[in-house]
C-alpha cells in the first residue's frame, strides 16, 4: 500500500511542480490570509479520485471542502498543498501530504516536496525514509538544536501563547527558523535536519503523514500539554527528537 500511496502522490507532485505564477487563481477562505488556489483544488479532486481507487471503503477528510466526522475504519488525511502561503509567493517550499489511518490512527505517511525532490515516507513500525534511505532524528541536546514553529496567523486568539511559548524556547536553544508548512516542519526533524518544532494549533492534514514519519524515525510528537495527538480533529503540536523533548516540561505554564 505505501508504495501505492506514494506513486499517486508523486504523480500530484507534477501538477505543481512547475507552477510559478498563481496570481489569478486565488480565492480567499477565512480571511485574506488563508487562501485556496485552483491548484489545491484541483490536486485534492486528484488524490481522492486516485487514492480511493486504491481502498474504496475509506473515508477521505481533506482541507479543501467540507468537514464532517469520520465514520470508517480507514481514512485516507490529505493536504493537497501544504504551505499554500509559499506556493503562492513562489518559495519553492510547500509539499503534498497523505496519510493513511486506522481508527484514528496513521498507519501509513508520505510527505512529498515537488521542487526539492524530496518524499519522506513510513510505514507503522517499519521505519521511515527520504527518496526511500532510511532516516533518523538527530541526537543534538537542546543547547544545539534548531526550534521551527508555525505563527497564529488563522488563529490570531493564541497570538500572545504563541510567542511566549518561542521566546522561552528561544533561550533554550541553539537557534530558530520559521518555513512555513508544517508537514516538511516534522519531516526535517525525522530527517535530523532541526531539532524541535511546535504549534498551538494545528489540523488533522497538517499532522497526519509527518507525525508517523518523525514517530518511525526516531522522534517524539505529543499535544503541548504531552498528551497523544488526534489526527482526525485540531490540536496543538510539540515535536522532538529524544533529547529535545524534555522541553516540554518548559512551556506547560503557558497552557493554563
Amino acid at each position: 500500500m505505501l508504495q501505492k500511496i506514494i506513486r499517486v502522490v508523486e504523480e500530484a507532485g507534477e501538477m505543481i511542480r512547475g507552477v510559478h505564477d498563481v496570481s489569478e487563481n486565488i480565492t480567499e477562505k477565512s480571511s485574506h490570509i488563508d487562501v485556496v488556489t485552483q491548484y489545491d483544488t484541483a490536486v485534492q479532486a486528484f488524490l481522492y479520485r486516485e487514492l480511493l481507487q486504491l481502498m474504496p471503503e475509506a473515508g477521505f477528510l481533506g482541507e479543501e471542502g467540507e468537514h464532517g466526522e469520520i465514520a470508517t475504519e480507514w481514512t485516507f488525511i490529505v493536504d493537497p498543498i501544504d504551505g499554500t502561503a509559499n506556493f503562492v509567493r513562489d518559495f519553492g517550499h510547500s509539499n503534498i501530504s497523505v496519510a493513511l489511518a486506522r481508527n484514528g490512527v496513521s498507519e501509513y505517511g508520505v510527505v512529498y516536496n515537488p521542487y526539492r525532490g524530496e518524499l519522506f515516507a513510513a510505514q507503522r513500525g517499519k521505519g521511515a525514509t527520504l527518496n526511500g534511505k532510511p532516516i533518523h532524528v538527530s541526537d543534538s541536546d537542546p543547547s544545539h538544536g534548531i526550534l521551527l514553529c508555525g505563527s497564529t496567523a488563522y488563529d490570531r486568539e493564541l497570538t500572545d501563547r504563541h510567542f511566549a511559548i518561542m521566546r522561552t524556547l528561544y533561550d533554550r536553544v541553539g537557534d530558530f527558523r520559521r518555513l512555513g508548512a508544517a508537514a516538511l516542519d516534522l519531516c526535517y526533524i525525522a530527517a535530523g535536519r532541526v531539532e524541535v518544532f511546535f504549534e498551538c494549533r494545528l489540523r488533522p492534514w497538517d499532522i497526519a503523514a509527518g507525525s508517523l514519519i518523525l514517530t518511525e524515525a526516531g522522534g517524539k510528537v505529543t499535544q503541548m500539554d504531552g498528551t497523544p495527538l488526534d489526527v482526525l480533529h485540531n490540536c496543538s503540536v510539540f515535536a522532538a527528537n529524544a533529547a529535545c523533548h524534555s522541553l516540554i516540561g518548559d512551556i506547560q505554564e503557558f497552557l493554563a
